[in-house]
């Protein structure tokens, strides 16, 4: 395994499609702290049957934590197209925003990928499994679904839950995922 530098941050990468999962194991083996969050489609429907499957949260990238000092090698990993960031500098992905992905998907609730949402109301989990995890409201019935945003990537995912455990907060919406 790697050691765990003080220089070492997440980071998304930009991989060729349907290389995500390869590219995870690759890094894995590596000794690399890799993270792929996954997904079952609600429906998919393979040939005549229905087939329940894991697809990538984020289609087209993974996320792997290490110091971008010593990004080489993680630029060479086959299927790997480049590291996200403004211009050509890479932009580390908070270890916030990976938190609440991570929250979200070990919470049980329903969760998919969702268009990214810049505007709408801002609330916070009030109570349950995601107790104080914000994000943008969208209302669905009978449920409200919140979506948590990653701007760097401009990718979203959405989250099922009830009406009451959630309420609105009065802030500004000025990056992905946060808490009270």
């Amino acid at each position: 395994m790697k050691s765990q530098l003080k220089n070492e941050q997440w980071y998304a990468l930009q991989v060729r499609p349907h290389f995500e999962k390869i590219v995870a194991r690759h890094l894995q083996h590596k000794g690399y702290s890799e993270y792929l969050p996954l997904y079952k489609p609600r429906h998919r429907r393979w040939s005549e049957r229905m087939k329940e499957m894991d697809l990538p949260l984020f289609s087209g990238y993974t996320f792997c934590k290490f110091d971008v000092q010593q990004r080489l090698p993680i630029l060479v990993a086959p299927g790997v197209l480049s590291i996200v960031g403004i211009g050509r500098t890479p932009t580390p992905v908070s270890d916030k925003e990976i938190a609440s992905i991570e929250r979200i998907i070990q919470s049980g609730l329903q969760y998919e990928p969702w268009p990214f949402t810049k505007v709408g109301q801002v609330g916070t989990v009030a109570k349950g499994p995601l107790t104080g995890l914000g994000g943008i409201v969208v209302e669905v019935k009978p449920n409200v679904r919140l979506v948590v945003s990653l701007p760097l990537l401009q990718r979203s995912v959405a989250v099922e839950i009830e009406r009451d455990c959630i309420e609105p907060i009065q802030l500004a919406h000025t990056a992905g995922a946060f808490t009270r």
